[in-house]
Formats: C-alpha cells, sequence, structure tokens
C-alpha cells in the first residue's frame, strides 16, 4: 500500500479546516441573518436543527458508501454539495432555501469523517497515525475558531449574501485542492477510486458493527456531551451562577477552547508512544472531571478559573487522537469508511441531546448544574475507556497465546 505522507495530511487537513468553516458558518451569522431572510431565531434554531438531523442519519450510510465507492470520489461530492448549499442561499434567501440548504450541508457534513479518516488510515504509515489524526483534528478545531470573526467581518463590510459566497468558494477551493492529479489523495486511494474494482474489498464486507464499534459510539456521545456543556454553555452559566462578568466568562472560554487545540497535537505524539490509547483516554478525562468539579463548586475566581478551564481543554484535548486510534482498531481492514461513520453519528446524537438538556438547566436557573452534567459525563466516560481497556488487553493477551501454540 503506497504511503502518501505529508501531502495527504495536509490536503485532508484542509479540508476538515474547511468542514469546521461551514458547520460554524450558519452559527457564526445568526446576528445578521433575521435581517437578511425576515425571520427570527426559532426559524434560525430549526435550520441548525436539520442540519444536525441530517448529519446524524446519514453518517453511517456514508460510511458504507466510502467503502464501496472510494473514499476521495464521496469527499469530492460532499465538498461540492456544502457549496453548492451556501451559494444556492447566497442568491436565493429565504427561509425555505435555508432549511433546503442546511438539509443539503448536512448531508455534505456526513462525508468528512468516514472519508478523512478513511483516507488517513490508508495512506498514512501507522508509526505516524495518531500525529496524522491529531493534525486532521486541530484543522476542524482552527476552522471553527476563525469562522465567527472572520465571517461576520465579511458579512458586516460586503453584505452577508457575499459571506456565503465567500463560504463556498472556500469548499471550491478545497476541492480543486484534492483534485490534484497525483497528489497525496490519489496516492492513498483504495481499490474503488483507482478504478481497478467495482465493487468493495471483502474486507469491507465483513460485519462492522461489533460490540465495540457499539462502545465507541456511546463513548463518541459521551465525549460530545462532556465538552459541548463548556464550550456552548460556560459562558452563560458563569454569568449566571457565578456572578463573573462577561469579559471574565469569555476568557475563560477562549482559554479552553485554545488549549484543547494544543491538547489534541500533544495528544497525536503521545498516541504513536502507547498502545493503552484507552488508559490514556481514561486518565486524562478523570483529572479534567476533577477539575471541572472545581468549577462547579464555584470556588475558583479570576485568573485562576482562567488557568483551570484551560488545563481543562488541554485534558480534553489530549485523548482526541487516542480515540479515533481507538476506532482505527477496532474497523476491520478496508472498512475503516464504515466504522468511522458509525462511531462518528454519536457526536450528532450528543449534539442534538446536549444543547436542550443544558438550555434546561439555565432555563431552571441551575447554571452550576452545566458543570456538574458535564462531570457525569466525564466520569462515565472513564468508566468506558477502563473497561474497553481491560477488554482489549484480554484480547491481545488471547491472541498471543493462540499464536504461541
Amino acid at each position: 500500500m503506497p504511503q502518501a505522507g505529508p501531502k495527504l495530511l495536509t490536503q485532508i487537513a484542509a479540508v476538515h479546516f474547511v468542514s469546521h468553516v461551514h458547520i460554524m458558518l450558519i452559527p457564526a451569522l445568526l446576528p445578521v441573518l433575521p435581517g437578511l431572510l425576515g425571520v427570527g431565531f426559532v426559524e434560525l434554531g430549526v435550520a441548525l436543527a436539520v442540519f444536525n438531523i441530517v448529519s446524524a442519519l446519514v453518517q453511517a450510510p456514508l460510511g458504507y458508501a466510502v467503502d464501496r465507492y472510494g473514499a476521495r470520489k464521496v469527499l469530492k461530492a460532499g465538498l461540492l454539495l456544502g457549496s453548492l448549499s451556501f451559494l444556492l442561499l447566497a442568491v436565493s434567501p429565504s427561509h425555505a432555501v435555508l432549511l433546503v440548504a442546511m438539509a443539503m450541508a448536512g448531508l455534505a457534513n456526513g462525508v468528512y469523517h468516514p472519508a478523512d479518516y478513511a483516507l488517513l488510515a490508508n495512506g498514512i504509515e501507522p508509526a505516524r497515525l495518531g500525529r496524522s489524526f491529531s493534525v486532521h483534528t486541530f484543522a476542524g478545531f482552527l476552522g471553527s475558531a476563525v469562522t465567527p470573526a472572520l465571517f461576520l467581518g465579511i458579512a458586516s463590510v460586503f453584505g452577508t449574501p457575499a459571506a456565503l459566497v465567500v463560504g463556498a468558494v472556500f469548499g471550491v477551493a478545497a476541492l480543486l485542492l484534492i483534485s490534484i492529479p497525483g497528489s497525496g489523495v490519489y496516492q492513498a486511494a483504495g481499490p474503488c477510486d483507482k478504478g481497478g474494482a467495482g465493487s468493495a474489498p471483502a474486507t469491507g464486507r465483513l460485519r462492522v458493527f461489533t460490540p465495540m464499534i457499539g462502545v465507541l459510539t456511546v463513548l463518541f456521545i459521551l465525549l460530545n456531551l462532556s465538552t459541548s456543556a463548556i464550550e456552548k454553555f460556560s459562558v452563560a452559566a458563569l454569568v449566571q451562577g457565578q456572578g463573573l462578568n462577561l469579559a471574565w466568562a469569555n476568557t475563560a472560554l477562549t482559554a479552553f477552547l485554545l488549549c484543547s487545540a494544543a491538547g489534541v497535537l500533544c495528544g497525536g505524539a503521545l498516541a504513536d508512544r502507547t498502545r493503552r490509547h484507552g488508559l490514556v483516554a481514561a486518565l486524562a478525562f478523570a483529572l479534567a472531571a476533577a477539575l471541572t468539579t472545581l468549577v462547579a463548586l464555584g470556588l475558583l475566581q479570576g485568573w485562576t478559573l482562567v488557568v483551570v478551564l484551560g488545563a481543562i481543554g488541554l485534558l480534553t484535548g489530549i485523548i482526541a487522537p487516542s480515540r479515533d486510534m481507538l476506532v482505527k482498531a477496532a474497523a476491520p481492514p478496508g472498512a475503516e469508511g464504515k466504522a468511522f461513520g458509525l462511531v462518528s453519528t454519536g457526536f450528532n446524537i450528543g449534539g442534538a441531546i446536549g444543547p436542550v438538556a443544558f438550555g434546561w438547566m439555565l432555563d431552571q436557573h441551575l447554571p452550576n448544574g452545566v458543570f456538574m452534567a458535564s462531570v457525569v459525563f466525564m466520569l462515565l466516560t472513564v468508566l468506558l475507556t477502563l473497561t474497553q481497556e481491560a477488554y482489549s488487553t484480554r484480547r491481545r493477551t488471547t491472541e498471543q497465546l493462540a499464536r504461541l501454540l
């Protein structure tokens, strides 16, 4: 199998950056979209719900499409569809078109994880795979971080439709990047991409939804719930529950997000130096749970709170590459797209459940409950990963004994 190496990683990181720009584009433009579309925030919330529901429904089927038709082809289709969704909204702004565009963008969003991870798993040498996963995840974090300021700035100067067009242009640029003949994506392509076989490899027809894949799907749900509580609701919870002013609360959240991105890069190097990925994830989340408990109890103020939330971000970021390595290890050879498609559904399920639950806590004047809920989900993650690690250790021991006999 050819190793595409740095060229492949650069291309897939750029695609993941664009995918997160597309995820954040409508949320980033929420302050200006009511004026363009003539709707309220409830209608915009419905549109965002459509995006997440469609993404949740298509992740697993698109994973099968990746292994059946080839990751490169499916990835190109996703980039094209995502770009067309925002271009359509720019030229015909209305609430009905927004709903259609969000359904299209949700379908496109379902492409990225199964296609990206399948290409990386087949094109990067195993010794560098953890670091490659970390760079891929970091690129997504970066896309999310730059989108609000960049696109609100474009909207304020050139108008909201122009910002939507620029979002579409980002997708087209990524599409052109991965269409360069002989590039990393082409070198990493499997048999379906190269046109050698009309069907997926025989290994791709193996039973993919194993108990381990089921456990990892639940793990992804818990990971989303534990971190999204802080990412999306910590500012409101700190202001309402602990009397912080908005500036300090935003500073604390910024520390969490920046350190999460740094933690992803650190976690990549760590993931390549150990096979005990479940143990790494359990230890990091146990420490994060302990620190989040301090925040929930209201024991921290000022720069101490900022530092602690930064440490929580670092710890939760560290586990991302180990999480991906666990999925890679659980996937049958040739079925990486299916496996990552299935487990990534967990992110969308968590994304649908979390905002409702955490929003209810704020409405009930239980702001510190947001942090306590995060602690509970972190502890459940620890229990799940330790159980998975024990199972994996027993399986490796059994396999070694079988080889000896």
